[in-house]
């Protein structure tokens, strides 16, 4: 395989198609397209109800990854702490269990020097990672990187030949399948900003910054010198231990605690080769392999963070294995606000950090 791609190789290909339709990567504009407001089930299964009400009859059933395009925004009298529903095709849909997606097709890097990597977000709903081998060749990989999910890219190489896509495609590290190479095609990643990653108020002593995490509330606030600077509400951990004692409860932990560890693209759970993740309190109820989980931030050594979120919009009410979920811009401005400092190019970075305080 290539190590480079350049951008002459890649104005070459000829009309490229993705999903059945025909584009070329350089139209005016399209890198800020946006075809309409669509959503996609981060679930099993999504009944659409009649009425905006849990009360009211399921007209059909909706499954994982289906895309679905939403008409208007309700605002309901239930649940009290998250009342959205958005009305589609067939009826009515809550918000708490979908993921709301752009189709934003990038302009790829024409070559990535030598030990460069770059941090990169989904900019598509959905994309399949492969993975190369002598044995078997090209293997696409489960589940998909999903939209707004962070990555780091290390490379630019051909991949797999594909009747759909032609064009270059972005070479992956994964920390927690750091041994395998996986591939995605460049056009589904958004290189990053510099200032998504530059630091928000440095100056500030380190005693004069804390996190507060009101577990009753479902809240998250975050002081400089006492003042409020951050509040939002969030998602805990769901009350309780399913393991029966023998592994680590989702009841997230109560007490005084300091970040110890920032991650910016974290694999949670399990590797796609079913190892455990070093942090490996499960960040989702129903999904074991969480690749791409944007800005991390490590309270306990057993794995508790505060992390960003793309698999539910359900923030007020407990939903994780015992990390507390943020939205992925807060959880951002989060990462950049707490110490210890973080290097850009860094994969992690450990030291002195910022206070977090947990209660009821």
């Amino acid at each position: 395989m290539k190590s480079h791609f350049s951008r002459r190789d890649f104005l070459k290909l000829g009309g490229l198609t993705l999903s059945g339709m025909a584009f070329s990567p350089f139209l005016p504009g399209l890198t800020s397209f946006d075809d309409s407001f669509v959503v996609r089930i981060a679930t099993a299964e999504m009944p659409v109800r009649k009425e905006p009400t849990d009360d009211s009859r399921i007209e059909l059933t909706r499954y994982r990854d289906e895309l679905v395009h939403v008409y208007e925004e309700v605002t309901a009298e239930e649940p009290k702490y998250n009342p959205v529903w958005y009305r589609t095709w067939g009826g009515y849909m809550h918000r708490g269990r979908l993921h709301r997606v752009k189709t934003l097709y990038q302009i790829p890097l024409s070559n990535i020097p030598e030990g460069k990597k770059y941090l990169t977000e989904v900019s598509v709903p959905f994309t399949t990672p492969y993975r190369y081998s002598k044995t078997y060749g090209w293997q696409a990989l489960g589940p998909p990187l999903y939209y707004s999910s962070v990555h780091w890219v290390v490379a630019i190489d051909e991949g797999p030949k594909m009747a759909d896509y032609a064009g270059p495609w972005y070479r992956i590290f994964d920390e927690l399948d750091s041994n395998v190479d996986f591939y995605v095609p460049a056009i589904h990643l958004r290189i990053l900003p510099p200032e998504d990653m530059l630091a928000v108020t440095p100056d500030v002593p380190y005693e004069q910054k804390l996190i507060e995490v009101n577990l009753s509330t479902q809240t998250l606030t975050a002081y400089e010198y006492g003042n409020v600077v951050l509040q939002t509400n969030i998602s805990s951990g769901i009350p309780g231990d399913p393991s029966g004692g023998t592994g680590i409860p989702t009841t997230t932990p109560t007490g005084k605690f300091s970040i110890l560890d920032k991650v910016p693209a974290k694999h949670m759970g399990y590797s796609y080769f079913g190892e455990t993740s070093t942090g490996n309190v499960l960040a989702d109820v129903d999904n074991y392999v969480l690749p791409g989980v944007p800005w991390s931030q490590f309270f306990t050594p057993q794995g508790h963070a505060f992390h960003g979120t793309y698999w539910h919009e359900n923030f007020g009410t407990p939903m994780s294995h015992g990390c507390i979920n943020m939205r992925n811009s807060e959880a951002n401005w989060l990462f950049r606000w707490v110490r210890p400092f973080h290097s850009p190019e860094s994969v992690s970075n450990r030291g002195l950090g910022t206070m977090v305080e947990i209660h009821y």
